[in-house]
Formats: structure tokens, sequence, C-alpha cells
């Protein structure tokens, strides 16, 4: 048993053991040139590395290196309103990736001292390539790392939640990260010092009709492949018809799953679309 596992017996308060984080003390961050601000690598006191993605918060793009990295930015840019920014495509792309940079060096500055990681190694890849396990980081100060983040302008509200470590409910935590955005709204913080309110109603709006329309060219994925409903990239869920990125990431927040017909304590889910959704899936 690893070290960090044992030290957990005794650094872990019960409430802790009981929804099956495992937490662990003294964690360091790890440079890479790939990192952003809500996915980046550590390396826990018994010398093992791991790749976290933060629950709650998804920060912009400071890197573009495929076509899903490029989709990602644009429905990023388009969610904080500067897609027309500087009446320039480029302009808005150099200033959100340089918002992203921003992230990934304030990351950094806040993890300079040992922190701490709560997680349940449930897997966090974004694709099959890159492993990574979702996790709450807390600051040496005791902050939450994805609340930081959306405060400061530097990350919107957006992606998987769950439960937190000290028991506050998934709802309640989402509703927490979601007013901090509002107040950075409201303020002008980070990216939304940027923002052309005029425009960001139409801007969400093109988003959500191209994602209608790539979910529409993509098709589904052929019977043979079905998926496994417990392990399934967020990615591959979206090819499903019917599955957008929102339900996509409402069903990796209430993994694991026993049975398909687990699928309706998903929001959004009823029986109509179980039996739809059915079809597609397995569990291995």
């Amino acid at each position: 048993m690893r070290l960090w596992s044992l030290l957990l017996l005794f650094i872990a308060p019960i409430g802790l053991l009981a929804t099956d984080f495992t937490t662990v003390e003294g964690v360091r961050y790890v440079p890479t040139p790939w990192a952003d601000g809500d996915s980046f690598r550590v390396r826990f006191p018994d010398g093992t590395e791991h790749t976290l993605r933060l629950y709650g918060a998804d920060c912009v793009e400071a890197t573009v290196h495929t076509d899903s990295d490029a989709r990602r930015l644009r429905a990023q840019r388009r969610y904080f309103g500067i897609s027309n920014y500087g009446n320039s495509p480029q302009k808005s792309i150099d200033l959100a990736k340089s918002l992203g940079e921003a992230a990934t060096l304030q990351v950094r500055a806040w993890l300079e001292d040992p922190f701490t990681v709560h997680t349940t190694f449930a897997d966090g890849r974004g694709s099959p390539r890159y492993p990574r396990i979702y996790a709450f980081v807390s600051t040496s100060e005791g902050k939450d790392l994805a609340t930081l983040l959306v405060q400061h302008g530097l990350a919107r509200a957006f992606g998987v939640y769950r439960s937190t470590p000290d028991g506050l409910h998934r709802d309640d935590y989402r509703e927490q990260v979601s007013d901090a955005e509002l107040i950075a709204a409201r303020n002008g913080r980070g990216i939304w010092a940027y923002t052309d309110w005029d425009t960001l109603s139409d801007e969400r709006q093109d988003q959500r009709r191209e994602e209608l329309e790539t979910q529409m060219a993509m098709g589904t994925v052929p019977p043979t492949q079905r998926l496994d409903l417990n392990s399934a990239a967020k990615e591959e869920l979206m090819r499903i018809p019917g599955i957008g990125e929102v339900t996509a990431n409402a069903i990796i927040e209430s993994r694991p799953f026993t049975q398909i017909g687990d699928l309706t304590r998903v929001r959004g889910i009823g029986e109509k679309t179980l039996e739809n959704l059915r079809p597609w899936f397995t569990l291995d």
C-alpha cells in the first residue's frame, strides 16, 4: 500500500472516508508545457505523479493543438462574449489565449506552497489519449482552487460537479461556483472585463446552434461499438443522439452506475430518453 494511503487513515476526517475521498496533503505542482488552469500535473508525497482535472471550473484554452481544442476555445469565447473583440477573430483568439495563460500562471503561483488534493480517482480524461483524474484542490490557505479561478474571472462555472469533501451537496457546490461567476462578471474581473454584453446572448445562441449541427453531422456510434457507461470519455458520450456537452457532464457526475436504468437519476434523462439511450451503452 502506498505511503499516502496509510497516512490517509490518520489525516482524513471521518466525513471524507464516508464519501470515498482520498485526501492527500503536501502535494506539489509539477510544471509542464501543456498545463492550463484547470488541468495540470502534480506529485504526491510518495513520488507518484498524476494529472488532475478540477471539478466545477473550465479555464480558457491557453494552447490549441487540435480541432477539438479550437472548437472548445471558440465555445469559451462565445460564453464570455468576446468573439467580436477588436472586430477581429484573430484579436479575440489572441486575447482568449493570453487569459488562458494568465490562469495557468496564477494557478502555479497559488500552488507554489504544498497543497491538498481530494479525489476518488474518477476518470477525468478529456480524450482517451490523456488520462486524468477529477479532483478538488485546496490551496495552502485552505481555499478551493476552482472557486478562486471563477472568482478572478479566469474560468467559467462549467464542467463536472460532485459533492465536496466536506459534505456540501453537488448542486449546492454548483450554485456556489455559479454565484462566484456572477459576482466576477458584475465586477468585470479577468476575461469578463472584455465582454460585449450587447452581443453575449447572440454569441451563446450561435454556440448552441453549432453544437446541434455538429452533433447531427457526426451521426451516431456504430451499434457494434457500444460505450461503457462508467468509463466513456465525454467526447464519446456526445456522439450519441440526444447527448450534448451538458448531459455528458451530468452522466460523468453521476458515476458509477450499477445498471443502465440508473441513467434516470441523471438530470434531464427520463424514462423515454432512457429507452432511446439504452442500446448505446454497456456496463463492463
